[in-house]
C-alpha cells in the first residue's frame, strides 16, 4: 500500500525538479537584438518592482492576522498561515520570473518559425503550473507530517494561500487593466496607432500588466484552489471517522500532479499545425494518465475500507472521473462562447457594424448566456458525485478537478508570455514574418486565457462548496433552514458581496485608467517628435502610475472579504453565517463567468474584425469594438478573476475561526 503522504511528498519534488528544468531551457535560449533585451529588461524591472512592492505592502497584514490566529485560533495554525502566504508568494514569483524571461527568447525564436516558438512559450507556462503544483504537495504533506496528523493547524495553510490569492488578484488585476484601457482608449482610438505601438507611453505598462496579472495572479488563485479543496476534502475524510478517507484526496493531488508532468510531453505540433490542438493533446494525455494511475491506486487497497462509511473503490475511480469530465466541459463550454471561430464572438463582433452600443449589448447577452452550460455541469457534478460518495465524494471531485491545475496553469501562463512576444518584436521592428507567427501563438493565448479562467472559476466554486460543507461540520450547522431569518440575513448579504466587491474594483480600474489617459494625452503633447517615431516616450512614468494606484485599492477589498465573515459570525452565529457563505457561493460563481465571458467575447470581437472581418482595423466597426473590449477588460481580468478569491476567502476565513465565532457569538437574531 502506498502511503498518501510519501507519494505527495515525492510528486512534488518531482513536480519542482521539472520546473527547475523548464526554467534552464527557457533561458538558455537565444534572447535576440539589444533593442528587443532593452524591452524586455523595462517589463522586468515593471514587474519586478509592482510584486515587491505588493508584498511588502501585504507584510503589516499578514503580521497582524497572525497575531489574531495565534491568540484567538491556536499557534500551530498561525505557523501554517505563514507557510500558506509564503508557498502561494513564491509560486507567482516563480512563474512571473519566467515569464518576464521567456517573452523575448518567444519573439526570437519566432524568426525561425512556429514550432519553437510554441516549445518555448508553453515550457515557461510550465513552470508556472509545476512549481505551483509542487510547493502545494510539498506544503500539504510536509504540513500534514509536522502536526502529526492533525488537521485543525492545516487549515491556516489555506488561509494563507487565499489571502495572497485576493490581493494577488485584486492588485495585479487592477494594474493590468488600468494600463489596457488607458493604452487602447489613448493609442487606438484617439492617436490611431497600432496596439504595441513604442510610441505609446502605456504599452510598456500593459505589458507589465500581463504578467502581474494573469501570470502572477493566476498562479496565486489557482494555488489556492488546489490547496483549500484538499484539505476541505481531507477534513471531511476525517468527519467520516475512516484514517483513509483522510489522505487518499492528498494521494489524487500527487497522482494529478504526476499525470500533468507527463501531459506536458504530449503538447507538440501535429501536421495541422494548430496550436490549441496542441494543448488539448497535452491535457488529454494527463487525464488518462491520471485516470490509469488512480485506478491502481484505489485499487492498490489504500481503499479496502469495511462498515457503513465504506466507499467502493470502483466509486472513488468514478468520482475522479467526475472531476476530469468537469475540467473537459468547462474548456469546451468556455472556448464556445469565447473563441473567434464560434457564433456569440462572431455575432458580438458584427454587432460592432452599428456602434459600440449594440457591441456592448451582444456581449453582454454572450456573458450571461454563458453561464447556463457551466452551471448545470456543476449541478450535475454534485450530484453524480454526491451519490457516489456523500459530501465527501462531492469534496474528492473537485479535489481530482483541481488536481489537473499543473497542465491547466502550464496553459494559462503561455498567454501572457505569447502576448509579450508579439509586442517586443512589434516595438523591435522586427520583419512582418515575426509579427504573423506571434499573432498566432496570441491569439490562441487569448483563447487559453478564456478556457482556463472557466476552469478556475468552477474550481473555486467546487472548493469554496467543499470548504462550506467543511465549515458547517466544524461548526454543527446540519441544516440551511431559510425559515431562520438569521438564514435569510445571512444570505442576502453574502449574495450582496460579489457586487459590492466588484464595484470597487470597477471603480478603481476607471480611476487607474483615467490617471493613465491623462498621461498618455500630456506625453503626446508635451513631448516633441513622438508622433512622428523620433521623440521617446516615458514608459516608466504610466508603469509609475499604475503600481501606485492598485496598491492604493488594495486595502478595502481585502477588509471587506475578511471582515465580513467575522461580523456577521459574531452578530448572529452559525446559522447566518452558513447563509452568507451559501449566497456568495451562489452569486459570486455566475458573476465571475459572466464577467469573464463577457469580456472575453468582446476582446476577441475586436481581434476578428483587426483580422479583417466586418470592415476591419480602422473601420468604424472597429472603433466600436475597441470601446467593447475595454469595458470588458476590467470585468475579465480584474472584477470577474477576483470573484474567485473571494468566495475562497470567505470560506476560509469561517472554516479558520468558526470555533472562536460560534463561542462568542452574540446571536443577534
Amino acid at each position: 500500500m502506498l502511503d498518501a503522504t510519501i507519494l505527495a511528498l515525492g510528486a512534488g519534488v518531482i513536480a519542482l525538479l521539472y520546473a527547475a528544468y523548464l526554467a534552464n531551457k527557457v533561458v538558455k535560449s537565444p534572447k535576440g537584438t539589444p533593442k528587443m533585451q532593452e524591452i524586455s529588461g523595462a517589463i522586468q524591472e515593471g514587474a519586478n518592482a509592482f510584486l515587491m512592492r505588493q508584498y511588502i505592502t501585504l507584510v503589516p497584514i499578514v503580521v497582524i492576522l497572525f497575531a489574531a490566529i495565534y491568540y484567538f485560533v491556536n499557534s500551530g495554525t498561525a505557523i501554517a498561515f505563514v507557510v500558506g502566504v509564503v508557498s502561494s508568494a513564491l509560486a507567482g514569483y516563480i512563474g512571473m520570473q519566467t515569464s518576464v524571461r521567456g517573452n523575448v527568447r518567444v519573439a526570437e525564436a519566432a524568426k525561425k518559425g512556429l514550432s519553437g516558438a510554441l516549445s518555448i512559450a508553453f515550457s515557461g507556462g510550465a513552470v508556472t503550473g509545476m512549481a505551483l503544483a509542487g510547493l502545494g504537495l510539498l506544503g500539504l504533506g510536509g504540513l500534514y507530517l509536522f502536526f502529526g496528523g492533525n488537521l485543525a493547524p492545516i487549515i491556516g495553510y489555506g488561509f494563507g494561500a487565499s489571502l495572497i490569492s485576493l490581493f494577488a488578484r485584486v492588485g495585479g488585476g487592477i494594474y493590468t487593466k488600468a494600463a489596457d484601457v488607458g493604452a487602447d482608449l489613448v493609442g487606438k482610438v484617439e492617436a490611431g496607432i497600432p496596439e504595441d505601438d513604442p510610441r505609446n507611453p502605456a504599452v510598456i505598462a500593459d505589458n507589465v500588466g500581463d504578467n502581474v496579472g494573469d501570470c502572477a495572479g493566476m498562479a496565486a488563485d489557482v494555488f489556492e484552489s488546489f490547496v483549500v479543496t484538499v484539505i476541505a476534502a481531507m477534513i471531511l475524510g476525517a468527519a467520516m471517522g475512516v484514517d483513509a478517507y483522510v489522505t487518499i484526496p492528498l494521494g489524487i493531488a500527487a497522482i494529478g500532479v504526476i499525470g500533468s508532468v507527463i501531459g506536458s510531453l504530449f503538447v507538440r505540433l501535429g501536421k495541422g499545425k494548430k496550436i490549441m490542438n496542441a494543448f488539448y493533446k497535452g491535457i488529454g494525455a494527463t487525464a488518462v494518465v491520471t485516470l490509469i494511475l488512480t485506478y491502481f491506486y484505489v485499487t492498490s487497497g489504500v481503499a479496502d475500507v469495511a462498515g457503513d462509511n465504506a466507499i467502493a473503490p470502483i466509486n472513488l475511480l468514478l468520482i475522479v472521473l467526475v472531476g476530469i469530465f468537469v475540467t473537459a466541459a468547462m474548456f469546451m463550454i468556455t472556448e464556445y462562447y469565447t473563441a473567434t471561430n464560434f457564433k456569440p464572438v462572431q455575432k458580438t463582433a458584427e454587432a460592432a457594424k452599428t456602434g459600440a452600443g449594440t457591441n456592448v449589448i451582444t456581449g453582454l447577452a454572450v456573458g450571461l448566456e454563458s453561464t447556463l452550460l457551466p452551471a448545470l455541469v456543476v449541478v450535475l457534478a454534485i450530484i453524480i458525485s454526491f451519490k457516489l460518495g456523500g459530501l465527501y465524494g462531492i469534496a474528492l471531485a473537485a479535489a481530482a478537478m483541481l488536481s489537473l491545475s499543473a497542465i491547466v496553469i502550464a496553459v494559462d501562463s503561455y498567454g501572457p508570455i505569447t502576448d509579450n512576444a508579439g509586442g517586443i518584436a512589434e516595438m523591435s521592428g522586427l520583419p512582418p514574418a515575426v509579427r504573423k507567427v506571434t499573432d498566432a501563438l496570441d491569439a490562441v493565448g487569448n483563447t487559453t486565457k478564456a478556457t482556463t479562467k472557466g476552469f478556475a472559476i468552477a474550481g473555486a466554486a467546487l472548493g469554496a462548496l467543499a470548504l462550506f460543507v467543511a465549515f458547517a461540520d466544524e461548526s454543527h450547522l446540519t441544516e440551511i433552514n431559510l425559515l431562520n431569518p438569521a438564514v435569510v440575513v445571512g444570505l442576502f448579504l453574502g449574495a450582496l458581496l460579489p457586487f459590492v466587491f466588484s464595484s470597487l474594483l470597477m471603480t478603481a480600474v476607471g480611476r487607474a485608467a483615467f490617471e493613465i489617459v491623462e498621461e498618455v494625452r500630456r506625453q503626446f503633447r508635451e513631448i516633441k517628435g513622438l508622433m512622428e517615431g523620433k521623440g521617446k516616450a516615458d514608459y516608466a512614468r504610466c508603469v509609475d502610475i499604475s503600481t501606485k494606484t492598485a496598491l492604493k485599492e488594495l486595502a478595502l477589498p481585502g477588509v471587506i472579504a475578511v471582515g465580513t465573515p467575522l461580523l456577521v459570525g459574531y452578530l448572529f452565529g452559525a446559522a447566518a453565517l452558513g447563509g452568507l457563505l451559501a449566497g456568495a457561493i451562489a452569486s459570486g460563481f455566475l458573476m465571475a463567468l459572466t464577467m469573464c465571458n463577457a469580456g472575453a467575447a468582446w476582446d476577441n470581437a475586436k481581434k476578428l474584425i483587426e483580422e479583417g472581418k466586418f470592415g476591419g482595423k480602422g473601420s468604424d466597426a472597429h472603433k466600436a469594438a475597441v470601446v467593447g473590449d475595454t469595458v470588458g477588460d476590467p470585468l475579465k481580468d480584474t472584477s470577474g478573476p477576483a470573484l474567485n478569491a473571494l468566495i475562497k476567502v470567505l470560506n476560509t476565513v469561517s472554516l479558520v475561526f468558526a470555533g472562536a465565532l460560534i463561542a462568542n457569538s452574540l446571536g443577534l437574531i
